[in-house]
């Protein structure tokens, strides 16, 4: 499970991201409470549309994000990024803090912090593969999620006390030093070791990626159902405060749902972390598994039964993201992978200023559970999607041995990309 931290530049680029992600998670709850309650009387649109402003850069700034991971240095790359970011979380705590902070002021922030994070994004997620070697690359994908979520137990939790005891704008002072984690892991790592990186034998064209993803159905159909889910199920920030106010708790209750829900994250991490390889039959079935548990969660009558559910919607949804994850970075030709991941992360990304002010709108008219319906549907159609590919694929075939089981082949085997053209499938 933990086979990736024998490495020394892993493990030093771990712990500076685990510091880095709980300060994100504190600042990212503290958004969009102050966008829901101090900046607007609890207007969910407002949130959707904040959530479309920060997220919509990756989709629209797709065709070059990618590339630059691919083109230049990604470790140099990510200081700049993580640097400019912390200069962000600075200004956005001073102007709470004077108490000169607007909606449309925060709507200008959260665009400039999407266009930073489209280019932080596919450097930081193609990284680990300058880090560890290819046979590690899953479970170093996996354990990265594992960080991610892990921050999510701590930092909402920590963020809803903060506002609480101190106000909103400590948060944001408190995410830009967690920052210099991330900047002293990257001038730590020892460059000497790692990984070389694949040199594309056609040049770096920005095209190829798409033409790349255009030639793999099993990518296309990984990136739909990835859009679905990301765009109506993933809208956690407008699900949770919504439920949280309908059951009387303020940011301390909200901050602990999403605490909750790392619960089963960090659960759903580390099983990844344990399989030997992703699998797309991994992903259907977790798909279904957050349709479900979302579904059963709008049922619940009282603020600790719905938190109880969040822990399976914790698991399914990061079972799901990871392993996708993993599949797209283990099975694209190396020197592409920066921008395969580019438009991975901005099918997942992207799809926010879609179904964020949609979902967030849904929440303010018909209720927040209405809006968790449309999530659990887009869930459903997605596992539809991702069953009815593997069945027409061919691979489902009844088992050589035993007379009424059922065999699912591999999707892809890793060694199908090893040494192959970039622009063939």
């Amino acid at each position: 499970m933990f086979r990736s931290f024998s490495i020394f530049n892993y493990r030093v680029w771990f712990i500076g991201a685990l510091v880095s992600n709980v300060g994100a998670w504190m600042q990212s709850t503290a958004q969009n409470w102050v966008v829901l309650t101090q900046l607007t009387d609890n207007d969910a649109t407002a949130v959707g549309i904040t959530m479309a402003l920060q997220f919509g850069p990756p989709l629209l700034l797709v065709s070059v994000t990618g590339w630059v991971a691919d083109r230049f240095e990604r470790r140099r790359l990510l200081m700049l990024t993580q640097s400019i970011l912390l200069l962000l979380a600075i200004a956005l705590g001073v102007l709470l803090l004077a108490g000169a902070m607007t909606l449309p002021l925060m709507y200008a922030f959260a665009l400039a912090l999407g266009v930073v994070m489209a280019f932080d994004n596919p450097a930081r997620q193609t990284f680990v593969t300058d880090l560890v070697s290819r046979e590690n690359t899953s479970n170093a994908v996996a354990l990265n999620a594992a960080s991610f979520n892990g921050a999510r137990l701590i930092g909402p939790a920590v963020a809803g006390l903060m506002i609480v005891a101190v106000g909103t704008g400590w948060v944001f002072l408190v995410n830009a030093v967690t920052f210099l984690a991330t900047v002293v892991a990257l001038l730590l790592i020892r460059q000497g070791e790692l990984v070389p990186r694949a040199v594309s034998r056609t040049g770096s064209r920005i095209a190829d990626g798409f033409r790349y993803v255009r030639g793999r159905p099993d990518l296309i159909v990984v990136f739909v159902m990835v859009f679905l889910v990301g765009a109506f199920g993933m809208n956690f920030p407008i699900f949770a405060s919504t439920m949280a106010l309908e059951f009387g708790q303020g940011a301390d209750g909200f901050g602990l749902l999403s605490s909750i829900l790392a619960i089963g994250s960090v659960a759903g991490a580390l099983l990844a972390a344990r399989r030997d390889r992703a699998r797309l039959r991994v992903i259907v079935l977790a798909t279904i598994g957050f349709a479900l548990a979302s579904a059963t969660s709008v049922l619940m009558p009282t603020y600790w039964t719905y938190a109880a559910t969040q822990i399976l919607v914790g698991l399914s949804i990061v079972t799901m993201l990871t392993t996708a994850n993993g599949y797209v970075q283990t099975t694209t030709e190396p020197s592409l992978r920066g921008r395969v991941m580019a438009l991975y992360l901005a099918v997942i990304m992207g799809g926010t200023p879609i179904g964020a002010p949609i979902v967030g709108w849904v929440a303010a008219e018909l209720g927040p559970r209405a809006a968790i319906l449309v999530g659990s549907a887009a869930g459903l159609t997605a596992f539809i999607i991702g069953a009815t590919w593997l069945l027409a694929s061919g691979r489902l075939h009844r088992h050589r041995t035993r007379r009424f089981a059922l065999a699912l082949d591999q999707t892809r085997p890793i060694s199908v990309v090893t040494g192959a053209n970039p622009t063939q499938a």
